[in-house]
């Protein structure tokens, strides 16, 4: 999810409310693949391209490990090279949901949160789609590169390049889902702040939740999702849906999908309306919450596997 940076028709069966998924997330995954991601030799940003690659490798075997069909979008940037990497479950061909998360940092900082917590919850999710015996449709995860300033709302954005891929190659896509900053919470008063003061009147003061968040006129997507999600979670969900100019609202790799005419909608902590770690070499691991950001994906699991 973005803000200044100072460096250079779906068929989703809803289960009960917190329905239980067929395979637990494993918190101790979780935190292996956010080491793996922060411990890279310089930050893993555009301009330290072995960085970025290591961890687009590691994404890459995780994804094989899971059992995925792990391939490469490669394209170029001002000479230099950069991909997204994808892998799949389900059906080879038919419709399409894409779950997607940036792997790339703002900056000289390690990203635990941001976006280290949404590419981990995108390989944990792998895993367990992996055990599902059958899945109705084409389940296509994308971990993307350069979403991250200078690049974030340009077509160099990974997400920018596998979206316009999907609409040259006419593909059905039902939707997508953005995971932006998954792992950060706080529990205490006065720790989620809002682009609107008296949002806090509606959606609290505590920093405690995840949210669904989207642009109005998202489309059947968007709004199957968001209530069978909150349904199926068994930490807070928050849903929120509001004009794409509110600030926030369209801060991640969803704002190209809806480029393209696709529904897309946003999973997240919030980010810098509660992480005063946001964008700063602080965003480390140990302020994450392992639990919570598994109790996130399970709940993801529910939703797009039906379960």
């Amino acid at each position: 999810m973005k803000r200044l940076c100072l460096a250079g028709g779906l068929l989703l069966l809803a289960g009960s409310a917190g329905a239980q998924p067929a395979q637990p997330a494993d918190t101790t995954r979780l935190r292996r693949h956010i080491v793996a991601l922060t411990s890279t030799p310089e930050p893993r940003n555009y301009l330290h391209e072995a960085s970025l690659n290591q961890a687009a490798d590691y994404i890459k075997g995780e994804l094989a490990a899971a059992g995925a069909r792990p391939t490469e979008q490669p394209y170029e940037v001002q000479g230099r090279p950069y991909r997204n990497i994808l892998g799949h479950f389900g059906p080879e061909t038919g419709p399409v949901i894409v779950i997607g998360a940036h792997y790339d940092v703002c900056g000289e900082q390690p990203g635990a949160d941001d976006n280290g917590s949404g590419v981990a919850a995108l390989l944990e999710l792998a895993r367990l789609l992996s055990r599902q015996p059958q899945l109705p449709y084409r389940i296509e995860l994308v971990a993307y590169t350069l979403e991250e300033p200078p690049f974030f709302r340009t077509r160099h954005m990974g997400s920018y390049v596998h979206a316009e891929a999907l609409r040259k190659a006419g593909v059905p896509v039902r939707g997508m889902v953005a995971l932006e900053t998954l792992g950060y919470f706080d529990d205490r008063k006065h720790t989620q702040r809002y682009p609107l003061g008296p949002l806090k009147w509606v959606y609290g003061t505590r920093g405690n939740y995840v949210t669904v968040a989207q642009k109005f006129g998202n489309g059947r997507f968007g709004r199957q999702f968001a209530r069978h999600y909150q349904r199926a979670a068994a930490l807070p969900v928050k849903r929120f849906k509001a004009p794409a100019w509110l600030p926030g609202i369209d801060f991640s790799d969803h704002l190209n999908y809806w480029h393209f005419g696709y529904p897309a909608v946003l999973l997240t902590d919030t980010a810098f309306y509660r992480n005063q770690h946001y964008h700063e070499p602080t965003d480390t691991l140990n302020r994450l919450d392992m639990r919570r950001l598994g109790l996130a994906v399970e709940a993801l699991l529910v939703v797009v596997a039906g379960r």
